[in-house]
């Protein structure tokens, strides 16, 4: 069995059905982001339009994010896990264990408006031709 198959707090809070939900809406994020990026560029849009991408590539990180740390943000803020089929969500009983779920959303959270506001960024600053 996988070693983060089981609840830990501030560590892991989903399992695989919920981690490829994780991951795909990442993927969705990404293609959403891409194709926003080569409209605006095609169409030439002006550079604060195209800071708009920030929103897509937040939501791509943060799936992706949540993925890789195997960690929900919305269910830690709910004050849930789930290791079994999607819609199967258990309660965190501990409210030292929803404080650090809750930490480490936090994180995910930080992490991934850092990655959009870095994308956003460099968009913007690309002169068009």
């Amino acid at each position: 069995m996988n070693q983060t198959a089981v609840y830990r707090p501030g560590v892991c809070n989903i399992g695989p059905a919920e981690i490829r939900k994780r991951r795909m809406s990442g993927w969705v994020g990404l293609a959403v982001a891409v194709g926003f990026l080569i409209l605006a560029f095609a169409l030439g849009w002006a550079a604060p339009w195209r800071l708009l991408v920030a929103l897509p590539v937040f939501l791509s990180a943060q799936g992706f994010l949540q993925a890789a740390f195997h960690f929900c943000v919305g269910f830690a803020s709910r004050g849930l896990y789930n290791f079994g089929a999607l819609g199967s969500e258990e309660t965190v009983q501990e409210a030292e264990f929803h404080r650090q779920d809750l930490r480490k959303a936090l994180l995910i959270t930080v992490l991934a408006f850092a990655i959009a506001a870095a994308v956003s960024v460099v968009a913007y600053l690309i002169p068009i031709g």
